[in-house]
């Protein structure tokens, strides 16, 4: 089963993920992330490590990506 991303989720783990490469992430950023993760795994039924995991490789390894599902 493919894992479902949204725009929103894409948007703020490429907003922290800039962040990081700064040294610059805070605690509010991660916190946004994670919740927003948690909330998407709950309201699509899919797993939360799951969603979390495609996240990171959608947003870090984009040249790998072969365009994420969307909801």
């Amino acid at each position: 089963m493919a894992i479902e991303l949204n725009d929103e989720l894409i948007e703020l783990e490429r907003a922290a993920w800039a962040e990081q490469q700064a040294n610059a992430l805070t605690v509010e950023t991660a916190a946004r992330v994670q919740a927003a993760i948690t909330a998407h795994a709950a309201a699509t039924g899919q797993g939360r490590f799951d969603v979390e995991r495609e996240l990171k490789r959608v947003v870090r390894h984009p040249a790998e990506d072969d365009g994420p599902s969307k909801v």
